[in-house]
């Protein structure tokens, strides 16, 4: 009689009857090969456990407004997130941590108004990024240079103020043309003189005074504030000189009252 075995086969069975929490299905979502499909189910955030092997996940048409810090589990063999449609306002610049071999990412028809370049620093492999129509007004050209990657980049529809600040961008897409399929359509929204003009219609010449001016923000602060400041200092100054002026006057006039002789009664 062989001898008994019965805990081993136990546990075997339920771990084949109830795999491990890491490789399930959220609750929220639909599964089936190595695609996860969690669109139009109200989401608020990412589910937090997915299918360690999953290479496609749909998140489109869901509510979620804030992409956190390692807002993804890791998912080593994901090469394609979809997030269009979803109320996306910020994103932590360590939302997108673990997801090192991710190709596709889409973020269209959001509410992003600003990007950071480490948000993409971990997507060394993204090779198509859709940001069209969000709320950008400018972008940072650091944004498509982490992507060493990049072969197409959508920016259309997004409210594109041509002033000083869309210089670095028009001068990224003049240099990597091939790499925006819809370059003309990107268009200016502010100021109104300019609004529906394509930003890559602008010359050089149109840059003239912005490559001029190379002063930042921070430099045009500084000299906002020295100004009051040496107004103040100015006034003190001539308000001090002018105090010693009169003192120095009267008492010059003082010793002449001193010696001014005394009137005799008897002449």
């Amino acid at each position: 009689i062989g001898t008994w075995r019965g805990p081993s086969t136990l546990l075997v069975l339920l771990l084949l009857l109830c795999p491990p929490p890491a490789s399930a299905c959220p609750s929220t979502c639909h599964c089936w090969a190595e695609d996860v499909d969690c669109r139009q189910r109200a989401l608020h955030e990412v589910p937090p456990r997915l299918p360690a092997n999953t290479s496609t996940l749909w998140l489109g048409y869901n509510l979620i407004s804030v992409l956190r810090a390692r807002a993804f589990p890791s998912l080593p063999l994901l090469l394609q997130l979809s997030l269009p449609h979803n109320h996306l306002e910020r994103i932590h610049p360590q939302a997108l941590l673990g997801l090192r071999a991710l190709q596709e990412l889409d973020l269209s028809d959001n509410y992003l108004s600003a990007l950071s370049p480490d948000t993409f620093l971990p997507l060394a492999s993204l090779a198509t990024l859709n940001l069209g129509y969000n709320r950008l007004e400018e972008l940072d050209a650091g944004v498509p240079r982490a992507l060493p990657q990049l072969q197409a980049l959508f920016l259309d529809g997004n409210p594109w103020v041509c002033s000083c600040s869309i210089l670095p961008l028009w001068r990224w897409v003049g240099h990597n043309r091939e790499k925006v399929p819809e370059k003309s359509l990107l268009q200016c929204m502010f100021p109104e003189s300019l609004e529906m003009y394509p930003i890559m219609a602008f010359g050089n010449d149109s840059f003239q005074q912005c490559q001029k001016t190379s002063l930042s923000a921070q430099h045009y602060v500084t000299f906002l504030l020295i100004g009051p400041f040496s107004f103040l200092a100015s006034i003190f100054c001539c308000t001090l000189v002018g105090s010693i002026v009169v003192v120095y006057q009267h008492l010059r006039k003082e010793p002449q009252l001193w010696r001014r002789p005394l009137s005799s009664g008897g002449h």
